[in-house]
């Protein structure tokens, strides 16, 4: 495998950061996760506006324009000669002195990933052999007020703190207030009475781009949605529900601290709703 740092192709095992990196030392970086459907990014405009937001939020000015970042990740794909892929973009304020003040990002860093990731089509192969597994973890979101949620940091402690406490697929975590949030790893959602429901934005909730289309593709299907503040028990008293996010795309939940799920027509509907959109687009 060939990965692209700063400018250039590099085997994978000489693909390597400074110690000195910003992002390394105190995770003062912005990254996205990405999917690359038969040679071509999936939402590459909603990807790329969120790690520019990210960046904002973070001030780090890498002066890289979006055709540009696009092109090194195309460069990346084809010298690893790989069309379905997983695609990781980081973006480091660079190598600064060893004080927590930054300083502009004059030289930052940008690495990008790939890695196999076979689907091929509608009737491809899941990257996920089975409904998840979920438990709610003591574990709380952090507030908008202490790191926003819409910035999608090299700093995951959270989600690795809430991975931490179970052994199950996912971590759904609440914020300070005991509402849900989101998994460590993916936005939640669940269906009652024929509604969908998904924790709102205005909480410490990351806007995934797999919630978004998966929003868009139930008002296309005629599905009533709501967003809003959702407590446990509404989750436990669900019909079905089910995790999106960019690998696993629409994920069921089959149980939630052993309690079971069954996967539900709604599920069903909007995981095939979202199949054939990567069809029509990609394949």
């Amino acid at each position: 495998m060939q990965y692209h740092v700063n400018g250039r192709l590099v085997p994978a095992e000489e693909a390597t950061v400074s110690v000195r990196d910003r992002g390394f030392m105190y995770g003062d970086a912005g990254f996205e996760t990405l999917r690359a459907y038969g040679g071509t990014i999936f939402e590459w405009e909603a990807h790329v506006n969120r790690l520019r937001r990210t960046c904002e939020a973070l001030s780090i000015d890498h002066g890289i324009g979006d055709d540009e970042l696009q092109a090194r990740i195309h460069e990346t794909l084809d010298a690893n000669d790989v069309r379905d892929a997983y695609v990781k973009c980081s973006i480091t304020r660079g190598v600064q002195p060893g004080k927590l003040t930054p300083a502009p990002a004059d030289n930052p860093t940008v690495v990008i990933i790939v890695s196999e990731l076979p689907r091929g089509g509608k009737r491809g192969t899941s990257v996920w052999d089975g409904s998840a597994t979920a438990e709610i973890v003591e574990t709380r979101r952090v507030p908008d007020q202490a790191l926003p949620a819409h910035a999608k940091t090299h700093n995951y402690l959270n989600g690795v703190l809430a991975r931490l406490e179970t052994e199950a697929d996912e971590a759904l975590m609440l914020d300070s207030d005991g509402n849900l949030t989101e998994g460590a790893t993916s936005n939640l959602f669940f269906v009652r009475e024929g509604v969908l429901h998904t924790p709102s934005l205005s909480g410490p909730v990351l806007p995934g781009i797999t919630r978004k289309v998966v929003l868009e593709l139930a008002e296309e299907v005629g599905i009533p949605t709501r967003t809003g503040c959702y407590r446990p028990d509404d989750l436990r008293r669900a019909d079905e529900a089910f995790l999106t996010n960019t690998t696993w795309e629409v994920r069921p939940v089959g149980s939630l601290g052993g309690e079971e799920f069954a996967v539900g027509s709604v599920t069903r509907e909007l995981a095939a709703a979202f199949d054939a959109l990567v069809e029509s687009r990609h394949y």
